[in-house]
C-alpha cells in the first residue's frame, strides 16, 4: 500500500465521521482516463475532503510555500501533491498538471486559487480552462457545501462531466472556459445547498 492510500484510509477514518461527509455524484468520475476535477475552496480541509470522496486517487496543485516546510517538503510529493507558485503563470506546474491528465490520471484544482472568505464562489483563473482545453480530459465540477463545522454534514457534489468537445471546437479563451467550469459548480452550489 502506498503513502496516498495509507493517507486516504486514516483521513477517511477521521474526517468522514468528524464532519459526516455526504459523497453525491461520485458515479461522474469516469473510472479511466484523464480527469480535471474543478471545485470551490471553502477550507484548507478540501483536498483531503474531495481526496477521499473519489474512488480515484487525485493529483492536487498545492502553494510552494508549504514546500517549503521541512517535514512537508518529502511527504506532499508522496500524496500526489505539486506545487505551483501563486501569482504568476508557473510554467512548471502548467507542465506537470497537463502530463498528469495526458498520463490519464486524474487532476484535482481550486480554480478560485485561494479560500474563499464569505463562503461565495470567487472569480475563477484560467489555469482551469487551461487544462481543460489542451487536454481531452473529463471536466467535473465539484461543489463542497460546508460548514466545517464538527458533526454537521458537509456535502461534496460531483456533478456531470462539462461536455468541453463542443466548447475546444469554439475555440473559446481559456478565461471563457473557467468562466463555463465556474458556473457549472456555482449551479451545484445553488441546488444542493
Amino acid at each position: 500500500m502506498n503513502l496516498y492510500n495509507i493517507g486516504k484510509v486514516i483521513c477517511t477514518g477521521i474526517l468522514k465521521p468528524l464532519y459526516r461527509v455526504d459523497v453525491i455524484g461520485a458515479e461522474n468520475i469516469p473510472s479511466h482516463g484523464g480527469v480535471l476535477i474543478c471545485s470551490n475552496h471553502i477550507d484548507n480541509l478540501d483536498p483531503p475532503i474531495v481526496g477521499i470522496s473519489a474512488k480515484r486517487p487525485i493529483h492536487f496543485m498545492a502553494k510552494e510555500e508549504i514546500f517549503r516546510v521541512p517535514i512537508l517538503k518529502n511527504l506532499l510529493p508522496s500524496l500526489n501533491a505539486f506545487p505551483v507558485k501563486r501569482g504568476m503563470s508557473d510554467k512548471q506546474a502548467l507542465k506537470t498538471g497537463l502530463q498528469i491528465l495526458r498520463d490519464g490520471k486524474v487532476l484535482g484544482l481550486f480554480p478560485e486559487g485561494t479560500r474563499s472568505k464569505t463562503g461565495q464562489l470567487g472569480k475563477g483563473l484560467a489555469g482551469a480552462g487551461f487544462f481543460a482545453l489542451r487536454t481531452n480530459a473529463s471536466v467535473i465540477p465539484c461543489a463542497i457545501i460546508g460548514p466545517y463545522k464538527p458533526f454537521k454534514s458537509l456535502k461534496v457534489v460531483f456533478g456531470e462531466a462539462i461536455n468541453f468537445e463542443s466548447i475546444r471546437a469554439e475555440k473559446v479563451s481559456a478565461e471563457e472556459a473557467t468562466d463555463i467550469i465556474m458556473n457549472s459548480i456555482q449551479s451545484l452550489l445553488e441546488k444542493y445547498q
